[in-house]
């Protein structure tokens, strides 16, 4: 996962979610969902999509964004739709994947500070305090 970011950040020169779906040619839409539901990740056609509720803030659909994101270079090929009528795989296993794939997206080029707490470096680096538990 590491590596895969790393060289996602070297090519498109930029940890923003939104540019590297861009430079994937991964089709960014916005849609309302029902609640619980922030964004999907689905594939139609050989054409990539990212679907972000309409209703989340700026923080939010970047996040969003980089779980979808971590999706498509993850998980290739799959989508959860697949997975909850096709297998017995734990959706919940690939989920947590695509969440810590979005964290480290979004602290990648950012260094905490000697005296800042974990906390406040999170929060400068746009992830919202829901997922701060995540981070490692």
């Amino acid at each position: 996962m590491d590596t895969t970011i790393h060289k996602l950040v070297r090519k498109f020169k930029t940890n923003d979610p939104f540019e590297i779906a861009k430079g994937l040619n991964i089709l960014i839409r916005y849609a309302e969902f029902d609640e619980g539901t922030r964004g999907l990740y689905y594939r139609k056609l050989r054409r990539r999509f990212i679907v972000i509720h309409n209703g989340l803030d700026e923080q939010w659909q970047k996040v969003v964004c980089a779980h979808e994101l971590g999706h498509d270079r993850l998980h290739p090929g799959i989508s959860r739709f697949w997975l909850d009528e096709h297998t017995f795989f734990n959706a919940g296993k690939f989920e947590k994947q695509a969440n810590v794939f979005a964290l480290k997206l979004l602290t990648y080029s950012t260094n905490q500070n000697e005296d800042e707490s974990l906390e406040n470096y999170l929060l400068r680096c746009g992830i919202p305090k829901e997922l701060h538990n995540l981070y490692s």
